[in-house]
Parts: structure tokens; C-alpha cells; sequence
């Protein structure tokens, strides 16, 4: 791969001239991405990295891939509007069990150095690296300016975080890092723990944020709209299905290597996204069994046989229900009723002021492609 295309999709670069010509020049870069493992899975928001990761050693690059096991017990604030919930050691190793074979699905494995961010980060070495910034500094982030302003709480250790973000590009001797465009503060941050420690700075490159299903958030487990690495061909062909019409291109753009097709309806467009991505993940035999198990129940319009369960209140009425199965507002609820969008056990649903049957088993249907087992 060409140095041009490394440059794909990048929305942030520094120092681009300095990248540039390391590339030009062919010097071997150590190309860092760090993953804290606060959830068991891998999704798509992650591949857009991965990918980018990947495109690196295929032009002959190191690729490190940092574990922060114990940058997860803290917590990354980046883009949360509240702190975020402690992990202890055990949930964090449950959750390591799968990250390489997920992660191995994209990069190559073998060839990458892959370290665990607790074999260096330390209470002792925390409390040496206080000094080298400020709070002040902190503060200015966008995302605790905006907490701050609504009075939300920022714990001690989240202004801690960056400062360990940042050390494991010292620890590591990264020439490059990437994340999302969430984590430019965080990268930065490792540009100065460099330079404060006499170390050549790394150049940093931020990757767009991959909506998920929803259409409007980052994807994650936490928001219930992610496609995760590990799910099995059929659901992740289905979930592909799912996304708004209008997260097509930018799918397209930095998930695979093929244009979406400029003329082609949107069913057909999403058909060839998703199976360009089962292909990509597992191979073409899974792709073309997800896509006829995909036609045999939508096309014959079947309820599918396994579905997530949904877990609800005596009290919710249908609004509550649709909010909970991920609906983003009782307004879009309503106007999803109005359409005819809404269904309980194969009944249309239309009227706010309905509240159906919903026993333990009934099934919720949003759209033609979500579906919900109702547990009370």
C-alpha cells in the first residue's frame, strides 16, 4: 500500500510533515492502538481502527497493540457525559478472554507486539507522572467543560487517565498512534509525555467515529446499537440491514475497500455492505448463508427463532417499552406507531394510549428487522 493511502480517511494528523516523510524516507514505524477491555467485545467502531492498523504492517510497519488492563480499572472519560462505572480486576481479565482472537480477525496477530499496559503502569510510577500536567489543562477538554457546566462530577482518576494513555506511547516508543477522533486530547497528551521524558514525539492520526445501528450515537454496547466482531454471520448480515440508509457511505468508506455503488437502491447497497463485511470477518461461505437465511425470513416475512430479550416494567406502556428496546425518544416512538412501524406478536401497534399484552415470551417487532422477546 502506497503512503497516499495511509492516509485515507485520517481526520486529524500531527505532525503530518513529519509522517510524510518518515514514509517517504521508509523508515519501519512502531504503530500503536490501544484498547481497554471495559466490555467482552470488539465491535465495528473498533475495525475502523483495526483496519487502519492493519493497512500499516501490510506496508511494513510494527504494529503495537496496547491492552490497557489497567487503564480500564479507571476508566476513559473521553466523550462521556458521566464517570464511568469501576471495574475490578477480575471483570476486566473476563472480559480479555476473546479480545485477541477479535482482534486477530483483522490485524495479523503473529506479527504484531501485543503488551498489557499493567506490565509498566504502576501507584508508584502514577504518582511520579502527576506533575507533568496540569489541571487546568484537563479542564479544557471539551467533554469535562461540558460536565462541568452541567454540574456532572469528574473523578480524580479520569483526570488521571490521559497522563497513563499517554505513558504507554513512552513505555512502547510509539512513532504513531491512532484512535478515534474522541481520543485526539488522549494522543496528544502521549505527544507531550515524550517530550517531557526526552523521547522523540509520536505523530498521532484520529479515524471518524462509526455510528451504529441507531444512526445518531457512537457505536457501543452501552447504547445497544453495536455490531460486535464475534457475532455469528446471519446477526451481524441482519444488523448491517438494520443501519439508517444513510450511513451507507460512510460504512462503505471505512469498513471496506469497494465504492458503494452510486446507482444502486438502498436494499442492494446494504445487501453488498454486508456481505463485503461477513466475507471480511469469517469468510464467503458465511456471507452467503447469512444473506439467504436474511431473505428466507424477511423475504417470507418469518419471525426469527432467536432474538435478544427485553426486559421491562409492570408499569411501562408501549412508549416506555420502545424507549427501552432502543427507540432514542418518546417522539420518535410515537411517530415509529404512526407509520405502522410497531407490532406485539404480530399486531400493529398505533395508538400511544395502547398498552397490549406483554406477558413474558410476546414479541416486540420495531421496523421490519429489530425483534424483542418480552421478559417482565
Amino acid at each position: 500500500m502506497s503512503a497516499h493511502h495511509l492516509f485515507d480517511n485520517a481526520v486529524d494528523i500531527a505532525d503530518k510533515a513529519h509522517l510524510e516523510t518518515a514514509l517517504a524516507v521508509g523508515k519501519p514505524l512502531r504503530v500503536k492502538f490501544g484498547i481497554d477491555p471495559t466490555a467482552p467485545d470488539l465491535h465495528l467502531g473498533h475495525a475502523v481502527i483495526l483496519r487502519k492498523l492493519r493497512a500499516f504492517q501490510d506496508a511494513g510497519h510494527t504494529a503495537v497493540l496496547i491492552v490497557g488492563d489497567f487503564t480500564a480499572m479507571i476508566g476513559d472519560p473521553s466523550g462521556k457525559s458521566a464517570t464511568r462505572s469501576t471495574l475490578t480486576k477480575e471483570h476486566v481479565k473476563s472480559n480479555l478472554e476473546t479480545y485477541l482472537a477479535q482482534a486477530g480477525k483483522i490485524i495479523d496477530i503473529k506479527k504484531a507486539e501485543i503488551r498489557n499496559n499493567s506490565e509498566w503502569l504502576t501507584g508508584e510510577l502514577v504518582l511520579q507522572l502527576l506533575p507533568q500536567a496540569s489541571v487546568q489543562q484537563a479542564l479544557h477538554r471539551a467533554d469535562f467543560k461540558k460536565r462541568m457546566d452541567e454540574g456532572s462530577e469528574i473523578s480524580v482518576s479520569e483526570l488521571v487517565y490521559p497522563l497513563l494513555q499517554g505513558y504507554d506511547s513512552v513505555a512502547m516508543n510509539a512513532d504513531l498512534e491512532l484512535g478515534g477522533t474522541d481520543q485526539l486530547f488522549n494522543l496528544l497528551m502521549g505527544r507531550q509525555m515524550q517530550k517531557e521524558l526526552g523521547k522523540p514525539q509520536q505523530d498521532i492520526m484520529t479515524l471518524p467515529l462509526l455510528e451504529g445501528t441507531d444512526g445518531t450515537r457512537k457505536m457501543s454496547k452501552s447504547f445497544g446499537n453495536y455490531i460486535g466482531l464475534n457475532d455469528a454471520p446471519a446477526d451481524m448480515f441482519g444488523k448491517i440491514m438494520s443501519a439508517p440508509d444513510a450511513l451507507m457511505p460512510k460504512y462503505f468508506a471505512l469498513l471496506t475497500d469497494i465504492p458503494m455503488p452510486a446507482d444502486a437502491k438502498p436494499r442492494d447497497a446494504k445487501t453488498l455492505l454486508a456481505r463485503a463485511i461477513v466475507a471480511w470477518l469469517y469468510d464467503s461461505t458465511a456471507a452467503d448463508n447469512a444473506e439467504k437465511a436474511f431473505a428466507a425470513q424477511f423475504g417470507k416475512k418469518e419471525i426469527p427463532k432467536d432474538m435478544p430479550d427485553l426486559q421491562i416494567r409492570e408499569t411501562d406502556g408501549i412508549i416506555e417499552i420502545l424507549v427501552a428496546a432502543g427507540v432514542k425518544s418518546k417522539t420518535e416512538a410515537r411517530r415509529l406507531m404512526k407509520q405502522g412501524g410497531v407490532k406485539i406478536n404480530g399486531a400493529t401497534v398505533v395508538q400511544p394510549e395502547e398498552h397490549p399484552a406483554v406477558k413474558d415470551g410476546v414479541v416486540l417487532q420495531i421496523g421490519k428487522l429489530k425483534f424483542f422477546r418480552i421478559k417482565k
